[in-house]
């Protein structure tokens, strides 16, 4: 097995908005605001090459969407998805899975592209198989008024329209169920978490990779400085179910040596985390080339 770490591209989101009930003064810390409140913020996708198998985990906001929605975002660098595949040797017709922690439209959004008369959708990888689980569909194509704008339809129907999609089986539970769940490898080889708090049925990959465990966390653990438990977006729609959730993979993270893969934090790709006094907090940072 091989991994490969895939910028698919900068931008910049509401410090509020992104630690919630925070105040400024203890989240700046970590995550330094620019003059508009705004903070960095990456789409950091992971490439496992296993086999004749070729798995991405996300795949960023895309390019599709217009000027005026890309000006709520602030783009910055010069990241992109199919820049970052070539530098690695591939293209995104090599791709032959892409798995989806969860349908907001900055996780997923790079999955479907315009066809070539720019009148309607396709899925961006025409070899792949598009995964996510039934009940997170479900949730994703029927939206509650919170995500609604998150959840954007063409980026989600054109991989069920092209006959692409695939939903993973066995369990998916969470705490919302009353059953915590590590599941063993699945159809993709890896376990999954089944996380709540921030949208329902979000799964969070546990990839074993050279006696490690690499945890890709999504939107469970944005950046770095969202490690205190209370440090909580205010995109979560269930924040008080975020907590515990974060507390048990936490917890266990730091228990087993977890290697954490973070998607957003444009300033830190891997760290471990350590008990202390104050609850897990930060171990050691890596870049992905020390670890990959």
């Amino acid at each position: 097995m091989k991994l490969f770490p895939i910028e698919a591209g900068n931008f910049k989101l509401d410090g509020g908005a992104m630690f919630g009930v925070v105040p400024k003064s203890l989240w700046t810390r970590t995550n330094p605001a620019d003059a508009n409140n705004m903070i960095d913020i990456a789409a950091r996708c992971l490439l496992i090459e296993e086999g004749n198998r070729l798995t991405l985990i996300d795949t960023g906001m895309g390019n599709k969407q217009s000027d005026k929605f890309f000006g709520y975002y602030y783009p910055w660098g010069d990241h992109s998805l199919d820049a970052s595949l070539k530098k690695h040797g591939f293209h995104r017709d090599d791709i032959t899975d892409v798995f989806m922690t969860h349908l907001h439209f900055d996780h997923c959004g790079g999955s479907v592209i315009w066809n070539k008369d720019r009148t309607g959708y396709q899925p961006a990888f025409k070899n792949a198989t598009f995964w996510s689980n039934q009940n997170h569909w479900e949730w994703a194509t029927k939206p509650n008024r919170r995500e609604r704008a998150s959840f954007l339809s063409e980026n989600i129907l054109p991989m069920q329209e092209s006959g692409q999609l695939q939903f993973v089986k066995g369990p998916q539970k969470g705490l919302a169920d009353e059953t915590t769940n590590f599941s063993e490898a699945n159809e993709l080889d890896f376990g999954i978490f089944f996380a709540d708090g921030h949208t329902d049925k979000q799964m969070i990959p546990l990839i074993k990779y050279k006696n490690k465990t690499i945890a890709f966390m999504a939107d469970l653990l944005p950046t770095a400085g969202h490690l205190p438990l209370p440090f909580v977006m205010g995109y979560d729609t269930r924040p008080l179910l975020t907590l515990p959730e974060k507390e048990l993979f936490l917890n266990a993270a730091a228990d087993n040596g977890f290697y954490l893969f973070l998607e957003h934090d444009a300033h830190n790709q891997i760290i471990t985390v350590k008990h202390t006094e104050k609850g897990v907090r930060l171990d050691k940072t890596y870049t992905c080339k020390e670890l990959f």
